[in-house]
């Protein structure tokens, strides 16, 4: 029978060039930057007598085949026992190819580090690394790296390539001697060999903590290169021109006076930054975070208000059809009493519905137009947009709130962005480092604080008890469910399961039931019912996360809190205070409970201060949850940590300034080693 041919797997068959490229490691400079993520002590040698005093310990020894044998009870194993001087050891391998039989033949010598165990038959090490030695072999002088590698590419590939580029590439420091010393930095190429290959006598606890001098020196230089690509995103964006919108005029006026509430005093130097910023001949880029129910939709209402005035539209888009129609009511309240034309445009409405919005907005008929992902579709112009308002930027990609930038004919329209996600500090200075932030840092008055407990899923009985007595004292009730169908995997009650299971506990109330795969018309008719009073107990998933103003609501519980983020819960909770009555908001977990959700939810119940909840969130979670799409594109901050190295960002932020304005050529060179040609910079 004639030999099979052998299959490449499609990874084997890639060359070299094209793994590396997988992994981001096309060019020498990429390759050099690509930095451990651990190190294993392979400089020193133990006897087998001596390690055997080490079990649960990771050590290397030195040790010559003496049997080499394929077993296979209880399992197929490859089973080798090695000898020095000092004892006996056994290696023990449960998966294997055949090669390695050869490799540990008897008679060979072999340097092996593993873990040293207690075995049936003595001492023994399960899946150590081997490597064949000749006697006399040296020790290597410094600790062994271990890199982040991608699908067929070794540990030994990845150190010889890392290897060759540090022979290739231009060692030339980014930062002058005069400015290094006055940061008290590392040099370069110093920081860098040491890390790739740190002496055996180094601080280990400083290197694998990333506290040593050479980890402080690349994460210096990698805030700053994020820096400097954010702040010349800001400052490219200064020579775009945008419509001047000099006037607050006759409906500014006529809005402020119509509301039936004082702006709170952040709220007012909030909208004075904004007006300031449309009052220029480039675009607004500008963050307005709020904590939930702060007051940031009239504010984006007075901003629209003031393009109007200089005979301009505005577009408002929300992520959601829900929070979009809230916002569509809310504004449309107030502007079409004063005489201006608010168009709905949303991916639901039916193809007569759309074409009269897309008509009006193109003719310049409606000044202001609320929707959703259906204000980007590439049928939708507008006459003449002057400002774009997008609620919860972090869930859109940067894609898609440039389409709607680019609405605009002759000039790039001012752009606000508002996120009820309070992002902490050092994000802010990092990833948002190229956009004005605004802040509104107090609640209306008139909002209760709200109470936080937790609830154990046994004490169901009593928090049913406690929502009917709630509801006979004329109050409203979220009930919110993770999901809406059973799924086996996470076991969790379903929207739909805990409606008919309310319905039924409490036959004298209206329960509703809302969920994102409600037709639009039952969705709305719904949370109409509710807000109007007429629905006593809302069951929700997350759909009422936000946008949702019910003022009568001051009880929410939650259903496996525990499977939540710790944003999405403070969100969700802030659906309720914000009446005059007590608020109370029970967390309802199922335990026993991890470390983390734990955490979070002893976070939870402690503060209601926004910032606080999304300083923490960031510690647990990472910055992902604050980006959203955000991210694409953006310089990533590998090596940095935001809470620890805050003082790094500080430092990185002014220095970018200072470079940028008087230094170009450093900043050049020093964008140029850490993005090399990705000029990705010019984000919105």
């Amino acid at each position: 029978m004639p030999n099979a041919k052998k299959k490449t797997s499609p990874q084997k068959s890639l060359r070299l060039s094209d793994r590396l490229a997988r992994l981001g490691l096309s060019t020498d400079s990429a390759r050099v930057l690509h930095l451990p993520m651990r190190y294993e002590d392979e400089t020193q040698l133990l006897s087998i007598h001596d390690a055997e005093r080490l079990h649960g310990s990771t050590v290397q020894v030195e040790a010559v085949v003496t049997d080499c044998d394929v077993q296979y009870r209880p399992r197929r194993q490859l089973v080798v026992k090695v000898r020095d001087d000092s004892g006996l050891l056994t290696l023990r391998f449960l998966n294997f190819y055949g090669s390695q039989v050869t490799q540990m033949a008897i008679g060979k010598r072999l340097r092996i580090r593993g873990e040293m165990r207690h075995g049936f038959f003595g001492d023994e090490m399960v899946h150590p690394t081997v490597k064949v030695v000749e006697p006399g072999t040296p020790l290597p002088q410094a600790l062994t790296p271990v890199y982040a590698a991608g699908e067929g590419l070794s540990q030994s590939v990845l150190r010889k390539t890392i290897a060759d580029a540090m022979q290739r590439i231009d060692w030339q420091d980014s930062l002058p001697e005069q400015l290094r010393a006055s940061l008290k930095l590392m040099e370069f190429e110093s920081a860098i060999r040491l890390l790739h290959n740190p002496p055996p006598d180094i601080d280990a606890y400083a290197l694998l903590e990333r506290t040593h001098p050479a980890w402080t020196r690349v994460k210096f230089d990698e805030v700053l290169a994020q820096q400097l690509s954010m702040k010349r995103a800001h400052a490219a964006r200064r020579q775009q021109g945008a419509p001047v919108l000099p006037i607050v005029g006759a409906l500014s006026e006529a809005l402020l006076g119509s509301l039936p509430f004082s702006l709170t005093a952040a709220q007012q130097r909030v909208l004075e930054e904004i007006r300031a910023d449309l009052r220029q001949a480039y675009p607004m880029q500008r963050l307005l975070q709020g904590d939930v129910g702060s007051g940031k939709t009239v504010v984006a209402a007075l901003a629209a208000a003031q393009a109007i005035d200089n005979g301009y539209q505005a577009a408002l888009m929300a992520p959601t059809e829900i929070l979009a129609e809230q916002h569509f009511r809310k504004i449309e309240g107030w502007l079409t009493p004063l005489g201006v034309k608010v168009a709905w445009l949303t991916g639901s409405l039916r193809k007569r519905e759309k074409e009269a919005a897309k008509l009006e907005i193109e003719s310049g008929a409606a000044r202001l137009v609320v929707g959703t992902h259906a204000l980007i579709q590439q049928e939708v112009a507008f006459a003449q947009l002057g400002l774009v308002i997008v609620d919860e930027q972090h869930r859109f990609g940067v894609a898609q709130r440039l389409t709607l930038r680019n609405k605009g004919i002759d000039s790039v329209p001012h752009q606000l962005m508002m996120s009820a996600t309070p992002i902490p500090r050092t994000l802010a200075m990092t990833y948002f480092a190229d956009l004005e932030v605004s802040v509104i840092d107090a609640l209306p008055p008139g909002r209760t604080p709200i109470v936080t407990r937790l609830v154990a899923q046994e004490r169901r009985e009593e928090v049913i008890e406690r929502v009917h007595a709630a509801a006979l004292e004329g109050r409203q009730v979220y009930w919110v469910c993770p999901l809406i169908e059973e799924s086996e995997a996470l076991q969790l009650q379903t929207a739909t399961e805990t409606h008919a299971m309310l319905s039924a506990a409490l036959p004298d109330l209206r329960v509703g039931l809302v969920h994102g795969r409600l037709k639009p018309a039952e969705k709305q008719a719904t949370m109409e019912a509710f807000a109007q009073g007429r629905i006593h107990v809302l069951v929700a998933t997350t759909v009422i996360e936000v946008g949702v103003d019910v003022p009568n609501a001051s009880l929410m519980v939650i259903e496996h809190a525990e499977r939540f983020g710790l944003s999405q819960l403070h969100q969700l909770r802030g659906r309720v205070g914000r009446g005059a009555a007590a608020s109370v908001c029970l967390l309802m977990f199922q335990g026993p409970l991890g470390p983390i959700a734990k955490q979070r939810l002893t976070i939870m119940r402690e503060s209601s201060d926004g910032f606080e909840i999304a300083r923490r969130d960031l510690e647990i979670r990472g910055p992902g949850e604050f980006l959203g799409a955000r991210q694409s594109g953006q310089a990533m901050l590998r090596f940095l940590d935001l809470e620890k190295d805050q003082w790094l960002v500080e430092r990185a932020r002014d220095l970018a300034t200072t470079l940028l304005a008087q230094q170009p050529t450093v900043a050049e060179a020093h964008l140029a080693r850490w993005l090399g040609a990705r000029e990705e910079f010019l984000r919105v």
